[in-house]
């Protein structure tokens, strides 16, 4: 995936939607290094940022450890 089609789906996923990446994907990759890493970074703060007292939790939880 070339890196305007990365920001373009951060862009338009939810919290849940990249807490789940940022959980799952293998280290080392793409979506967390560099520019895109950081990039990613700030979208979920701001995404988090947005929602109601308690809702990150719930994502959380509902996502777990093992995706």
């Amino acid at each position: 995936m070339n890196p305007e089609d990365m920001k373009a789906w951060i862009n338009s996923a939810s919290y849940e939607e990249l807490l789940r990446k940022w959980r799952n994907e293998p280290a080392g990759s793409l979506w967390f290094q560099g520019e895109m890493g950081l990039y990613y970074q700030e979208v979920m703060i701001r995404k988090r940022e947005a929602l109601a007292d308690g809702e990150h939790s719930q994502a959380s939880k509902r996502i777990g450890w093992d995706g």
